[in-house]
C-alpha cells in the first residue's frame, strides 16, 4: 500500500492524518472494528488507522458480534464472505444492536441483488477487493462523520425532548395552579349561594321573633320550616366542600344517578329566600315523568342553580324565568349552527342516546352574538365591576362535560336567552358503574 503516516511523539486530539486528498484529525475518542478473517487485509487496515481512531480487529462475524457487544463501534469495516457468519447476517446483527452504527462492507465479486440487499439493510457503503487505500480512507472518515452527525443529531433530540419535557412540566404546573384556583374561586362562588339564602331565612327569623315574647302555633310552624331549609343548606355547603375536596384530590366522578324531580324540588326550596328571586317570577315546571339522569346530584344542583340566578340577575328591570325539563327516548340531535346559538359538549357526549333536556329561560334583554362563545370562559363577565365573578358559567361547563353532557346556549338581544342543558338518562341497558 501506498498509504503515508505521519505521527506525532504523543498523540492528542489534533494528530493530523495526511493523504493525497488533504489531511484528517484524529479522533481517539472514535472506534473502527474492521472484521475480516484474512489476517493481511486486518493488518493492512490496522496501519491505516490506528492513529486516527481506537481500532479493534476481529476475525469472525461471531467475534465481532461479541466485540460490538461489549462496545459499539462507531463504524464498522465489515468483509462479506467470511465463514460461519458471512457479512450480511453480521451486518443484520449490528444494525439490531446499534440501529446508527455505520457499515463499510468489503467484497471481492457479489451480484448487483447482493449489493442492493447490503444497502436495503443498512449498509453505508460499498467497496470491492482489492480496494484502493484512499478510497477507503475517504469512506471511513466519510462514515465517521455521518456517526458523528447522528450522535449530534440525536444529543440534540434528548435535549429538545427534555426541554419539552421541562415545558411540558411546568405547563402542567401552571394548569394545575390555574385549576386549583379556579376550584378555590368555584368553591366560594358556589357556597355563597347557600349562604345567601340561609342569611334569608335567617332574616325571615329575625322578623318573626323580633315583635314578641312568644311565638303563636302558626309563627312556631314557620320558624321550624325555615330553620329546617337552614339546615338543609348547611348540609349542602358540607357536600359542596366534599365535592370540591374530591376535585382537587382527583377522585371527582359524575358517575351516579338523580331524579330529576327531587332536583327541581331542591332548586325550588334554595330560592324560596333568594334576594334575587324576590321582585322577579320565578316558575318553575315540574318535570313530567320521574326520570333518573346519570350525573353527580350535588354537580347537577349547581348547574341549574347557577344558570337560574345568573338569569334572574340578567336585568335590574322585573322579568320571567322559568325552568323546565323535557325526556327524550331516543336522544336528540344538536345543531350548534343555528344563528344565535352556542354549543358545548363533552368528547364522549352521545346524542343518539336517551337524554334530559334540562332548560332555563329568561326574557331578559338577551347575549349579543359575539359574546356567546365567550361566555363559559372563567372570569368572564358582562355585568359592572363587583356585580359578578364570571365563575358562574365556567363551573357550569366544568361539570356538565365531567357529565359527559352538553350545553347549548340561544339568545336574541332584546327576545333573552335559553339555556339547556342534555344530560343521559339512566335506563337499564346502561347501568351506572
Amino acid at each position: 500500500m501506498n498509504a503515508r503516516l505521519r505521527t506525532t511523539p504523543t498523540l492528542t486530539s489534533d494528530a493530523v492524518f495526511g493523504s493525497g486528498s488533504g489531511s484528517v484529525v484524529a479522533h481517539p475518542d472514535r472506534t473502527l472494528l474492521v472484521v475480516d478473517d484474512d489476517p493481511s487485509v486486518r493488518h493492512a487496515l490496522w496501519i491505516t488507522f490506528r492513529e486516527l481512531y481506537q481500532v479493534k480487529l476481529a476475525d469472525s462475524g461471531r467475534k465481532a458480534l461479541d466485540l460490538f457487544t461489549d462496545r459499539p463501534a462507531d463504524v464498522v469495516v465489515l468483509d462479506i464472505r467470511m465463514p460461519e457468519m458471512d457479512g450480511l447476517e453480521v451486518l443484520k446483527k449490528i444494525k439490531l444492536l446499534d440501529p446508527a452504527a455505520e457499515v463499510i462492507l468489503l467484497s471481492a465479486y457479489e451480484s448487483v441483488e447482493y449489493v442492493r440487499e447490503a444497502l436495503r439493510l443498512g449498509a453505508s457503503e460499498y467497496i470491492t477487493k482489492p480496494y484502493q487505500v484512499n478510497g477507503v480512507r475517504a469512506a471511513v472518515e466519510t462514515a465517521m462523520g455521518h456517526r458523528a452527525a447522528s450522535r449530534k443529531t440525536a444529543a440534540y433530540d434528548q435535549h429538545l425532548a427534555r426541554l419539552q419535557n421541562e415545558v411540558h412540566g411546568q405547563q402542567m404546573r401552571e394548569e394545575l395552579a390555574r385549576t386549583r384556583n379556579e376550584i378555590y374561586a368555584s368553591i366560594i362562588h358556589d357556597i355563597n349561594g347557600p349562604l345567601t339564602v340561609i342569611a334569608g331565612y335567617v332574616e325571615l327569623m329575625q322578623h318573626t321573633i323580633a315583635y314578641g315574647e312568644t311565638l303563636n302555633e302558626d309563627q312556631l310552624g314557620t320558624v321550624r320550616q325555615q330553620a329546617q331549609s337552614i339546615a338543609r343548606q348547611v348540609s349542602n355547603c358540607i357536600e359542596l366542600s366534599r365535592r370540591y375536596l374530591g376535585f382537587l384530590e382527583g377522585k371527582a366522578s359524575a358517575k351516579s344517578l338523580v331524579g330529576i324531580k327531587e332536583i327541581f324540588y331542591d332548586v325550588a326550596e334554595l330560592l324560596k329566600a333568594h334576594p334575587q328571586a324576590r321582585p322577579n317570577e320565578l316558575i318553575i315546571h315540574s318535570c313530567e315523568s320521574d326520570v333518573t339522569a346519570v350525573i353527580n346530584n350535588t354537580d347537577l344542583l349547581q348547574i341549574l342553580l347557577n344558570l337560574t340566578i345568573n338569569a334572574l340577575q340578567c336585568s335590574p328591570t322585573v322579568h320571567r324565568v322559568e325552568l323546565y325539563a323535557k325526556v327524550f327516548p331516543n336522544g336528540l340531535k344538536l345543531d350548534p349552527g343555528t344563528a344565535g346559538a352556542h354549543l358545548l359538549r363533552a368528547p364522549e357526549f352521545r346524542d343518539d342516546l336517551p337524554l334530559a333536556a334540562l332548560s332555563v329561560q329568561d326574557n331578559g334583554p338577551g347575549i349579543p352574538q359575539h359574546l356567546l362563545a365567550k361566555i363559559f370562559e372563567p372570569y368572564f363577565t358582562t355585568k359592572p365591576p363587583g356585580q359578578g365573578s364570571g365563575l358562574g358559567l365556567a363551573i357550569v361547563r366544568r361539570l356538565i362535560l365531567l357529565a359527559n353532557g352538553a350545553v347549548h346556549v340561544y339568545s336574541h338581544p332584546g327576545e333573552g336567552t335559553v339555556f339547556t342543558i342534555y344530560v343521559p338518562l339512566h335506563t337499564t341497558k346502561a347501568p351506572v358503574n
